[in-house]
C-alpha cells in the first residue's frame, strides 16, 4: 500500500492563527475600552477625554501583558 501525503488543502500554520487571534483581541479590546471611555466622558460632560485615554491605555497594557504571558508559556 502506498502511503503518500494527501494532496488536499494543507492546514494553516499554527503561528498564523495564534498571532491573528492576538491581533483581533487587541483591536477588540482597544475598541471596547475606547467606546466605554467615550460614552463615560460624554455622560459626565467632560471637555477633555480623560476616561477614553485611561481605558485605552489600561486595556492596551493588559493586552500586552496577556500576550507576553501566552507567548512565554509555550517556550
Amino acid at each position: 500500500m502506498d502511503k503518500r501525503t494527501p494532496s488536499g488543502p494543507q492546514k494553516p500554520d499554527n503561528a498564523y492563527l495564534r498571532y491573528g487571534n492576538f491581533a483581533f483581541q487587541l483591536l477588540g479590546g482597544i475598541g471596547l475600552g475606547g467606546w466605554i471611555g467615550y460614552r463615560l466622558d460624554k455622560y459626565l460632560n467632560l471637555t477633555f477625554p480623560v476616561f477614553l485615554m485611561l481605558f485605552v491605555m489600561l486595556i492596551l497594557g493588559a493586552m500586552i501583558f496577556q500576550m507576553y504571558k501566552q507567548l512565554n508559556e509555550n517556550k
